[in-house]
């Protein structure tokens, strides 16, 4: 699947397939295009958490406000910022700014990557950080930005309707 096929195709999936698995190899692929992000100063900060663990993926859904689609994907990533590698390059810019606009760029990859091998995924902003935090053990440096359940979708999903780009555009 080429990349403007991936943009049209990618959706917020929501209702995964319990019988098929994510093999391994299709995960790191994913990731690997994650991290072909730009960042600014290449300062990468970027941190991946596979979750498989069921009782971790509960955590992670209850953490999400009880979204309990997160607990019923075969996996889960959660996408942290480093806020201790922007904050040795770029100081208080770095972990308030540079930090997010660098992570959203590896997560963008990382769901057009999903989209194009076939899998569905969904961008969860809406969590209690320290909550997700605490279950999986991070170190206080790294902030989760993004929790992202990961599988094959059960059935297909309408894309949602999106405004023509004319009536955000202003050319000066």
């Amino acid at each position: 699947m080429d990349l403007f096929e991936a943009m049209e195709k990618r959706r917020s999936v929501r209702d995964f397939d319990p019988a098929r698995d994510v093999p391994i190899e299709m995960i790191e692929e994913i990731l690997r295009c994650a991290c072909l992000a730009p960042s600014a100063g290449n300062v990468q900060p970027w941190r991946f958490c596979v979750i498989r663990d069921r009782g971790l993926k509960e955590k992670l859904a209850e953490a999400a406000l009880g979204q309990a689609f997160v607990a019923s994907a075969p996996v889960v990533i959660v996408v942290c910022a480093d806020l201790k590698a922007h904050a040795a390059a770029y100081g208080k810019r770095g972990v308030e700014l540079y930090s997010i606009q660098d992570t959203a760029a590896a997560i963008q990859n990382l769901l057009l990557a999903a989209t194009s091998l076939g899998l569905g995924s969904c961008w969860v902003g809406a969590f209690r950080e320290g909550e997700a935090a605490a279950a999986l053990g991070l170190e206080e440096s790294l902030r989760p930005l993004a929790i992202i359940p990961l599988g094959y979708p059960r059935s297909s999903s309408r894309r949602a309707n999106r405004m023509d780009h004319r009536r955000l555009t202003v050319y000066m």
